[in-house]
């Protein structure tokens, strides 16, 4: 094998870019690159190691011997090892070994900017060229109005190994697979978006996907890089938008990835109480470090230009933010101003959605943010922190909490299903029942629910009929769409089998007609981040513990009534107050019997009356199904 002849895809203009932290684009120039020098094919190779005195690239082309090809540092103080290795071929592995200023430190390393790893256990990167020719340019063209802060936006969480598995071989479903099985299932269910948990390669299963090593490389466990693409491109093809969870608040400390790097603090902070994050036994981001900002935001943008991802939701964004996060008095150091935000991290987020919405005005952030923090959804020009979304934390702890009661014991906690509203309009949030609400003994979310077999079900249509009539965008971690009654185990499919039970299969059928629903209910999903989307009929019927309210779209003919029965009692001749006369049409109904109802219902259309009520000059009489929300339109 030739040795390492000098090249490079880097120009000066991306150096200093990459020194200012502004290169975006560093995939295009970091990492393996299939290349043609002097009429000889081979791969170019770089890599960034300021604190090296010597980088080899070792693997099965050189048996795997320190020395053989030994790349070559740039002369401009970047740090950057380079050079071309004729004859190396697509599907070769590699790693790269380092030997740092201090003599004794000797790390062996994956390439951070891999485009493909090899199958866990082994660690070893993979040289690949994954081009593809995408079909979904339909989609792409329209994407900005499936994904607009005022379209329906109902999404599926999915953990790709645990989704589904095949049952004969006892392995997981591949990309090609699932892009038959997964897609035809989220369309059929009327679902807008899918979100998977992290696709990016990871070494350890438990982890589920959120301690990356592989950055730039879908997981091996399900295929190869082109064929996670045809499961985006079905996807596509199939008007199903697709966000990919990103995970830029930390990394495992495995000996093959980020952390140590050149043998010294490369990627992580170097203080402790910056770097380490106790609760995950993980390293954090130097936030602060212009080379490590571009590599992150680079990998953000990665997905969205190479893999037509719709969106990213950010994992753990509270973590950023505070320097204390989960640490004692002691374990932390304020900022410059004596404060406890993480000001680096936070100008990181800013300038990772600035390139973002710059780039790709048409996809959307969302954070998993779970404190006070203000602005995480508004605009950086405005002081906010740009995300598009923010997971609405308090909501799902207050509603499921809610719902766990015995509705004889609901009266005494009415504020508890209501406040939310009281900041509903703060931020544009997005109301999750995601994964981490059916773990470590929190149980299913349907064996969170009270009473009888019936009154379980009937709970758990309530809360989706109240979830998607409130303010704001939706997402369901799978198997709660048919009532998992397990917990979700990571290592095993989802209960598929209960669809053979009646109750299961008519909640999976009640599901998909609430995503249709909604998708076709403009009032629902139109002004669902503004005031102007929402008014309070009635908050404070404790006794009854009945709540109603105006959902309203662009145009007032299409708004809708929704009351909200919390418990099992049939109310008759229930009085709510209106804005206006005319009459009031049963338009949805989650005890209908096709959902496994009762089937009480109001089948005529109910004349609204001029007599004050609930502060309003009209009022109308209607029946209440029990543990059922009832939507209505308001006709003249």
């Amino acid at each position: 094998m030739a040795q390492v002849k000098p090249y490079s895809l880097f120009t000066d203009f991306d150096i200093n870019l990459f020194k200012a932290g502004k290169h975006y684009r560093l995939y295009e120039k970091f990492g393996s690159h299939l290349v043609t020098v002097d009429g000889i094919d081979g791969v170019y190779f770089a890599v960034w190691a300021p604190s090296a005195k010597q980088v080899s690239v070792i693997g099965d082309f050189n048996y795997w011997l320190e020395g053989e090809h030994q790349l070559n540092v740039r002369w401009d103080h970047s740090g950057i090892w380079e050079g071309f290795i004729p004859l190396v071929e697509k599907g070769s592995t590699y790693k790269y070994k380092i030997q740092s200023n201090n003599n004794d430190i000797k790390t062996e390393k994956a390439d951070p900017y891999a485009r493909r790893c090899e199958h866990p256990p082994n660690t070893a990167s993979i040289v690949w060229d994954d081009s593809y020719s995408w079909k979904d340019k339909s989609w792409m063209k329209k994407r900005k109005k499936n994904n607009a802060l005022d379209a329906p936006y109902s999404v599926y969480e999915v953990h790709l190994g645990s989704w589904k598995r095949h049952l004969e071989e006892d392995r997981f479903l591949s990309y090609f697979e699932l892009a038959d099985d997964l897609v035809t299932y989220v369309k059929d269910m009327n679902f807008t978006h899918v979100e998977l948990m992290p696709i990016m390669e990871f070494p350890y299963d438990p982890s589920w996907g959120y301690q990356l090593t592989g950055y730039f490389a879908p997981s091996s466990r399900f295929g190869y890089p082109e064929e996670f693409k045809y499961l985006v491109d079905k996807l596509h093809q199939n008007d199903i938008g697709i966000i990919l969870d990103w995970v830029p608040s930390h990394f495992p400390e495995d000996a093959h990835g980020l952390g140590f790097f050149d043998g010294s603090n490369l990627y992580e902070h170097p203080d402790k109480k910056r770097g380490y994050h106790q609760d995950w036994k993980s390293l954090i981001f130097n936030y602060g470090r212009n080379e490590v900002k571009s590599f992150l935001i680079s990998n953000a943008v990665f997905w969205l230009d190479q893999y037509h991802a719709d969106g990213l939701r950010v994992d753990a964004v509270a973590s950023m933010l505070f320097l204390d996060y989960s640490r004692e008095e002691g374990e932390w150091d304020p900022n410059i101003h004596g404060g406890r935000e993480n000001l680096e991290a936070i100008a990181f987020l800013k300038e990772l959605n600035e390139e973002i919405y710059s780039s790709f005005p048409d996809v959307q952030t969302i954070a998993e943010e779970s404190t006070a923090f203000p602005g995480v959804s508004k605009p950086v020009f405005l002081g906010g922190l740009g995300f598009g979304m923010k997971w609405m934390m308090g909501w799902m702890h207050d509603t499921l909490e809610y719902f766990g009661k015995d509705p004889v014991y609901r009266k005494f906690h009415q504020n508890d299903i209501t406040f939310s509203l009281a900041y509903a309009f703060t931020e544009n949030f997005m109301l999750p029942l995601s994964h981490d609400e059916v773990v470590y003994g929190k149980n299913s979310i349907l064996g969170r629910m009270p009473g009888d077999e019936w009154q379980r079900f009937a709970n758990l249509r309530l809360l989706y009929g109240y979830m998607f009539t409130h303010p704001g965008t939706k997402l369901l971690f799978m198997g709660s769409e048919f009532g998992q009654y397990n917990e979700w185990n990571f290592q095993e499919s989802l209960d598929w089998n209960l669809l053979e039970f009646e109750p299961h299969k008519n909640l999976q059928n009640y599901y998909k007609e609430l995503n249709a629903f909604y998708k076709s209910t403009g009032a629902l999903h139109e002004k669902g981040f503004s005031e102007d989307g929402f008014e309070w009929i009635s908050f404070d019927d404790h006794e009854n513990c009945v709540i109603s309210y105006i959902r309203k779209g662009k145009k007032p003919e299409n708004n809708v009534v929704v009351v909200c029965n919390m418990t099992p009692t049939l109310r008759e001749n229930y009085r709510i107050g209106l804005p206006n006369k005319g009459k009031l049409e049963e338009v949805f109904n989650s005890d209908a019997k096709d959902f496994g109802g009762s089937g009480v219902s109001n089948k005529k259309p109910v004349t609204i009356k001029k007599q004050a009520w609930n502060g309003k000059d009209y009022s109308a009489e209607i029946t209440l199904a029990p543990l059922a929300v009832t939507i209505f339109k308001m006709n003249k």
